[in-house]
C-alpha cells in the first residue's frame, strides 16, 4: 500500500473499530441505491458497483441496507412505500444469501477494505405508536405490542448471525431516518406509557435490547454499531442534547463499537443534504457525540465530498471516520486520486441529489430502474462498461459541436479511447446549461462538474475552441470522420398574445445576465423541476420583488423529497408568493391575464415591470439536420438536449454512450 500523502496523513491512517481494522477513514455509508437486481441482493451488478469504491481506495464499504422481516398479521398484505417496506420474506433467509454475501465480502476484502452491513426495519405499517412517521405522507402505523416487539428484536440477531457466517466485518443497526428504532427514540413518535416509552432512558430500551440480543448471538466476531440522527429537525422531535443523553444510555450497555451520526430526516430538513447546505454544515454534532462516547469511534456523515474537508474534520476532532458516500458515487476512484495528489482529476459530487431521488422515487423516464448519478454515466452500468469500453482500434477525427454536459462527455470518452477530438462551443466558456444552473443561489457546486470536464479536456489533449459560431461549411472544412451534434436546446416560446413585448424575457437570459429586469417581476412557470425556483431565488436575492405563477397544483412537484424542503424554505425566506393552477393567456402591457387550470375561469393581475418565462426548452437540431441532408460525414450523432431535453444525468449518459460508440 502506498504511504499516505503528507497532506492527508489522518485521512489515510488505519483505525481499529472493535475487532476490525479499517485501512483508512473514508466510508461509504449504507445507501440503498439499488445496484442489484433486487434491493439487498449481492449479485454481480451489486458487487461491481460497491467493490469499485473499495478498489478506488474507500476503506469502509457499507453497501445497501438489509430490510428485515416484519410480523405482518395473517392474511394482511405486505406493504411497500418509497424507501420502506413491511415484508414477511426477508432476503437474509433466502437459501443463497450467505453464499452471495460471502462473494461480495470477498471482493471487498480483495480490494483491502472492510464490509459493513446495515440491518433495518423501515416501514410505515408498525411502529412505537400510531402517529404519522413521515410528515410528507399520511400513512398511520399500527402500535406494536410485546409479542411483535420480541419478534422484531430477534430478527436483528437472526440476520446478524447470517452476516457473520458470510464473513462480514461490521454490522450497523439503523436507528435513524424514520426507521422503526427511531420511532421508539423520538418523543414526537413514541407516545407509549409502558416500559418502551417515557423518559430518554426508557425510549432507548428498544435499541439496547436489539444490541444486546445481537451481541449475544455474534460475540466479538464483527464490529457492532448504530446509525443515529443526532438532531431530528422535526416538530416535537429530539435535539442534540436529548440525543446525547440517549446515546449515553445506549453506550452504558457496552455493546457498541462505533456510532454513525448525521442530522435530519427524509423530507423537510434532509439528512442527504443538497447543494444549498455548506460542506459538513452539521459538523458540531460529531464533535459533541465524540466527546460523550469516547473511546468509541464516531463516523460523521453530512455533505462531505472533498478529501480536504474530510481531513479537516479529522484534524478538528469532529469524528474518527468520515462518510463520503455521494463522493464515491460521483467518483469511485476519488480516494486513490487524493492519495496520489491528483485532486484536479476528482469528479466531485455536486449534491444535486439525483442518486437518492432515483433510489426512492425512480425518476428516470424508463421502464427499467437503475442507479443514476448526474455526472458519472458509469453508475448503474458498471458491468456494461467493463464489457464495452475498449481503446479505439482505429483513431478517428471526432468533431463535437457544443460544449455542454453531453458534448463534453462525448469528447472525454472518445479522447480517452484514443480518438482525435475537437470541441466547438459558441459561448466563451464551456458548461452550457450547467453553467447557467450554477449561477443560482446555492447551486455553485455545479461548477465542480465543469471544472472536472475542463481539466479532463486538458489532460486528454482535446482541441477545445470556445467563442466560435460554426456553420455547416466550418464543420465540413475540419474533415471529420465523426460529428456529434450536442447543440443543446433553446427556451420554449409559447404562442401567447403579447409574448413578444420588450418586458417579457426568458429565465435563461436572467441567469446569464442578458436580460433587463425591473423591480417587480412575475415568473410564469410551466416546468416542474428546479428551474423555476432557482430563477425566482436568483431574482429575489438580487433585490427584486418576485411572484411565481405556476401551471398546476404545486411548484417543483418533480423535485425529490430530500431537496424540496430546502428549496421551498429558500423561497419562503425570500417572501416569494406562489400562485398555482394559473396558465398565462395574454400579456397586455403590465396586465397579465391567466386562466385557471382547474375551473377555466379568467383572472387578471397588474403591476409587474417584467415577465420572466420558464417554459422548459425545445431541441436545437438545425445543424444536425443540415449535416444529415448533406450526407458527407461517415458517422453523425444527435446528442443530449439536441435530441430531447431532459436532465443532467440523461445528457451525460447519452454523451458517454456516443463516446463509446465512435
Amino acid at each position: 500500500m502506498t504511504a499516505p500523502s503528507a497532506n492527508f496523513e489522518r485521512l489515510f491512517a488505519p483505525l481499529d473499530v472493535g475487532p476490525i481494522r479499517v485501512p483508512n477513514r473514508i466510508c461509504e455509508t449504507t445507501n440503498s441505491i439499488g445496484a442489484g437486481a433486487m434491493p439487498g441482493i449481492s449479485d454481480d451488478a451489486f458487487t461491481e458497483h460497491h467493490a469499485a469504491k473499495a478498489r478506488g481506495g474507500t476503506g469502509w464499504i457499507g453497501g445497501e441496507t438489509i430490510v428485515l422481516n416484519s410480523p405482518v398479521p395473517d392474511e394482511a398484505a405486505d406493504e411497500f412505500f418509497p424507501g420502506a417496506g413491511a415484508t414477511r420474506f426477508p432476503l437474509y433467509l433466502m437459501p443463497d444469501f450467505v453464499e452471495n454475501t460471502t462473494t461480495f465480502v470477498s471482493a471487498v476484502h480483495d480490494a483491502g477494505s472492510v464490509a459493513v452491513f446495515q440491518l433495518t426495519h423501515l416501514n410505515h405499517t408498525m411502529a412505537a405508536s400510531s402517529v404519522p412517521i413521515v410528515e410528507a405522507y399520511d400513512w398511520i402505523p399500527h402500535e406494536l405490542d410485546e409479542s411483535r416487539i420480541e419478534f422484531i428484536v430477534n430478527t436483528y440477531a437472526d440476520a446478524a448471525a447470517q452476516l457473520v457466517a458470510a464473513d462480514a466485518d461490521g454490522i450497523e443497526i439503523h436507528c435513524a431516518h424514520e426507521t422503526l428504532p427511531q420511532t421508539f427514540l423520538s418523543p414526537a413518535l413514541n407516545r407509549r406509557t409502558d416500559r418502551w416509552g417515557g423518559d430518554a432512558r426508557s425510549r432507548t430500551r428498544f435499541v439496547t435490547e436489539i444490541l444486546t440480543r445481537v451481541r449475544e448471538r455474534i460475540g466479538n466476531s464483527a464490529a457492532l454499531g448504530i446509525r443515529i440522527c443526532a438532531r431530528e429537525e422535526r416538530e416535537g422531535g429530539y435535539g442534540l442534547l436529548e440525543m446525547r443523553e440517549m446515546l449515553t444510555c445506549i453506550a452504558e450497555s457496552e455493546t457498541i463499537d462505533f456510532v454513525n451520526a448525521d442530522v435530519g430526516h427524509s423530507w423537510g430538513a434532509p439528512y442527504v443534504q443538497p447543494s444549498y447546505y455548506e460542506h459538513a454544515e452539521h459538523r458540531e454534532v460529531g464533535r459533541a457525540i465524540r466527546t460523550d462516547v469516547a473511546p468509541v469511534p464516531v463516523l460523521f456523515s453530512g455533505r462531505v465530498n472533498d478529501p480536504v474537508v474530510a481531513e479537516d474534520l479529522l484534524a478538528a476532532g469532529v469524528c474518527d471516520l468520515v462518510g463520503m458516500t455521494r463522493a464515491g458515487i460521483a467518483d469511485p476512484e476519488f480516494a486513490n486520486k487524493a492519495r496520489e495528489g491528483r485532486l484536479a482529476e476528482i469528479r466531485r459530487c455536486i449534491a444535486c441529489n439525483r442518486c437518492i431521488a432515483e433510489s426512492i422515487d425512480n425518476t428516470t423516464p424508463s421502464m427499467f430502474h437503475k442507479p443514476v448519478c448526474s455526472i458519472n454515466p458509469v453508475i448503474g452500468r458498471e458491468i456494461e462498461w467493463k464489457m464495452l469500453y475498449r481503446p479505439a482500434t482505429e483513431p478517428r477525427r471526432v468533431v463535437v459541436v457544443g460544449g455542454g454536459a453531453a458534448g463534453l462527455e462525448v469528447a472525454r470518452v472518445a479522447a480517452e479511447r484514443g480518438h482525435e477530438v475537437v470541441v466547438l462551443e459558441r459561448k466563451a466558456e464551456l458548461g452550457g446549461q450547467v453553467r447557467l444552473a450554477s449561477r443560482a443561489p446555492g447551486r455553485d457546486a455545479f461548477e465542480d462538474f465543469i471544472y472536472y470536464e475542463e481539466n479532463q479536456m486538458k489532460l486528454l489533449d482535446v482541441d477545445v475552441r470556445v467563442g466560435v459560431e460554426v456553420s455547416l461549411a466550418d464543420i465540413l472544412a475540419l474533415e471529420p470522420d465523426v460529428v456529434a451534434c450536442a447543440t443543446g436546446s433553446v427556451p420554449r416560446l409559447p404562442d401567447t398574445p403579447g409574448i413578444d413585448a420588450p418586458h417579457v424575457v426568458q429565465g435563461w437570459d436572467v441567469l446569464d445576465g442578458r436580460a433587463d429586469v425591473g423591480e417587480r417581476v412575475a415568473v410564469v412557470s410551466q416546468e416542474d423541476h428546479f428551474e423555476t425556483p432557482n430563477i425566482a431565488d436568483f431574482l429575489a436575492t438580487n433585490g427584486k420583488h418576485v411572484e411565481i405563477f405556476h401551471k398546476w397544483t404545486a411548484l417543483g412537484n418533480q423535485i425529490d423529497r430530500y431537496s424540496i424542503g430546502p428549496v421551498m424554505r429558500r423561497l419562503a425566506g425570500q417572501g416569494i408568493p406562489i400562485h398555482t393552477g394559473m396558465r398565462l393567456a395574454e400579456i397586455d402591457g403590465s396586465a397579465l391575464a391567466f386562466t385557471s387550470a382547474f375551473t377555466g375561469e379568467s383572472c387578471s393581475v397588474n403591476g409587474f415591470d417584467t415577465v420572466v418565462l420558464v417554459y422548459g426548452s425545445v431541441p436545437d437540431d438545425l445543424l444536425y439536420r443540415q449535416l444529415r441532408d448533406v450526407g458527407s460525414v461517415d458517422r453523425l450523432f444527435l446528442v443530449g438536449s439536441a435530441w430531447v431535453p431532459r436532465r443532467l444525468a440523461e445528457a451525460t449518459q447519452h454523451g458517454a454512450r456516443v463516446g463509446l460508440e465512435v
